[in-house]
């Protein structure tokens, strides 16, 4: 058994642990540590080893609040700059072909997250599946999703979009090395939830992400998330101004502040758009013209997404979470108002309409989560299945604790079910009050879709393709149903919306909408 947790990849030697039903590898490094002349530039090649390098442990998270990076009560996992690794596991039992490869991107809000928490571990998926299960850490942040590129002078050059390009980094290991795991590179899909859904859903209009996956499946994805080179040049000033820079000294600024300093300038700048533009960050994916080069729903409209089949939807509530979150969504009546501010006033009209009781509670929280998750979802699937397979869901499960407080089908739900999550003893304590039954039928159904998906290129079955025809449309609740059409008043009020720029972006000289 020893032998076989020691693997030979293209870099060096590493070696993992039994686990008994699996065996792991941990922070294997994809890329060299992006720091000193490596910060604020794209991945860089890892530097081959020599011997054997211990893959038992995790290692650094990206930098992030101490808080973003709590593995549980009092447990937090170190940070630092050298964070770009990602973690490998597998069924214990030898196979005699080739695994399918499922990626998880986590989430987080491009600020916090790490691929070290419990949750994320891929320990279930890969007995159940038999699947080989991959798992990532990303640059976060000022150093990951803040464009700086317009501070760039010929004697130092910054790239854009650093996260994005991390995670392409990501894949092409996995292309390279995960057959030396007994995975297959010609089947990888790749799964993320919130951030990690706009990741997937970036990464499918990334031109250099082209044949490193086969199947996509985004979980409460902004898909609409992307901001221009102005808007990036705006905030790249203001960000070196909270630093205390001036234009000369900008350069030696951004080198050499710690990331706790970067960090504090970054949420004092995201505080500042988030109220400017509700629902809107700095810490986006840029239109760069180059890595990114189209506003992402425009890409898929014009078919210009890579053309794998694609899993894509929401959760009922999302925003019920962000509405304990000061600054987050767009969930009050100041907030909605300053967001539809710049649109035609109609189209505000027809959508508020659609929501009966604005602006009380429960329908400013439904207009923030949908014009956040929901709406662009939607928009991505009937664009996309115009050109491969796609799939959509909605997910309605809460166990009755949950709803008790008034979250119900949150955001960030649905993971309890994907990883399986409900036998622990968190999960158990989430249904101490009833609901575990019903929680575990929930978790089959989705855990044997995503698999079969993962497998096969589609779901079970029983789980119909989604059209512009009658839009089908996977509810997982207890009992899991197909429903066509949910929700169909609301995707027609929200038609003819655009959330910062018109699609396709805005012609020259242009001022861009705010809504």
């Amino acid at each position: 058994m020893a032998s076989r947790l020691v693997v030979q990849t293209n870099e060096g030697l590493v070696r993992g642990r039994d686990e008994g039903a699996v065996l792991r590898w941990r922070s294997i490094p994809y890329a060299a540590p992006p720091a000193g002349e490596f910060r604020w530039r794209a991945p860089m090649p890892v530097t081959p080893w020599s011997g054997v390098r211990d893959a038992t442990e995790f290692g650094n998270a990206s930098p992030q609040p101490r808080w973003g990076a709590a593995l549980g009560p009092g447990n937090f996992q170190q940070v630092g700059e050298d964070c770009l690794s990602l973690n490998v596991v597998t069924p214990a039992q030898p196979s005699a072909t080739p695994r399918p490869v499922v990626v998880f991107i986590h989430g987080g809000g491009y600020i916090f997250g790490t691929s070290a928490l419990a949750l994320y571990s891929g320990v279930r998926l890969a007995e159940r599946g038999d699947a080989v299960f991959v798992s990532m850490n990303y640059r976060l942040g000022p150093l990951g999703y803040l464009d700086l590129s317009s501070l760039a002078t010929p004697g130092r050059p910054i790239d854009s979009n650093l996260g994005l390009r991390d995670q392409v980094a990501a894949l092409e290991w996995v292309q390279r090395n995960i057959a030396a795991f007994g995975g297959d590179p010609g089947n990888v899909t790749i799964f993320g939830e919130s951030a990690g859904g706009n990741a997937v859903t970036s990464l499918m209009v990334t031109p250099a992400a082209q044949g490193l996956f086969h199947r996509a499946i985004a979980q409460s994805s902004p898909a609409h998330w992307a901001h221009d080179s102005e808007d990036s040049a705006r905030w790249a000033r203001s960000f070196v101004d909270i630093l205390g820079a001036t234009p000369d000294t900008a350069i030696r600024a951004i080198e050499r502040a710690t990331p706790k300093e970067l960090g504090k300038a970054m949420i004092a700048l995201y505080r500042s758009v988030a109220n400017e533009i509700p629902g809107h960050f700095p810490l986006e994916p840029v239109i760069d013209g180059d890595f990114f080069p189209q506003w992402p729903i425009a890409a898929f409209d014009e078919g210009n997404a890579h053309k794998v089949p694609l899993i894509i939807g929401a959760n009922r509530r999302e925003s019920s979470l962000f509405a304990r979150i000061p600054d987050a969504l767009p969930t009050t009546e100041e907030r909605i108002e300053a967001m539809f501010a710049a649109t035609d006033p109609k189209v505000r009209d027809r959508v508020v309409a659609a929501y009966p009781g604005y602006p009380g509670k429960s329908a400013a929280r439904a207009i923030g989560s949908d014009v956040t998750f929901w709406h662009p979802s939607v928009e991505v699937a009937q664009a996309h299945s115009q050109h491969a397979p796609t799939y959509m869901y909605r997910y309605d499960f809460a166990p009755r604790l949950v709803s008790g407080i008034g979250l119900g089908a949150t955001h960030g739900m649905e993971m309890m079910a994907v990883f399986g999550y409900g036998d622990t003893g968190v999960g158990r304590s989430m249904t101490a009050l009833g609901g575990r039954r019903e929680m575990r039928r929930v978790t089959h159904a989705m855990q044997d879709n995503w698999l079969t998906f993962a497998r096969r290129g589609r779901p079970l079955s029983s789980w119909p393709a989604y059209t512009t025809g009658d839009r089908a449309t996977m509810i997982f609740d207890a009992p899991p149903r197909v429903e066509f059409d949910p929700y169909s008043q609301r995707r027609r009020a929200w038609e003819g919306y655009e959330r910062y720029h018109r699609r396709g972006g805005t012609s020259p000289g242009e001022p861009a909408i705010r809504a």
